[in-house]
């Protein structure tokens, strides 16, 4: 049985859609929260790494040398496509 034009181009509409949206979420950054013991402070590279091994990077709004070592955080920050994680927000955890 074959397919009439109508079908076909419709097949490859649905397959572009497909792709499209798949690319659209592999690019998109994750979005996390995390609590956990500051347990690192790297002032030269502007991170902090929390009890669960997580190492986040601030960004210029948020200073690094406001943070302690057993200060305990609430962080929400984004995944980058490289991997890194970038801080938006950084909280004393209750």
């Amino acid at each position: 049985m074959s397919m009439t034009k109508e079908q076909s181009m419709f097949r490859k509409l649905v397959a572009i859609g497909i792709v499209s949206v798949a690319g659209l979420a592999a690019g998109a950054a994750l979005a996390r929260d995390e609590t956990g013991t500051i347990t690192n402070v790297d002032a030269k590279a502007d991170q902090i790494t929390l009890s669960t091994g997580t190492t986040i990077n601030l960004p210029e709004n948020i200073e690094v040398e406001t943070f302690k070592v057993g200060e305990r955080v609430s962080v929400k920050y984004t995944v980058q496509k490289s991997g890194l994680a970038l801080a938006s927000q950084v909280h004393p955890a209750k």
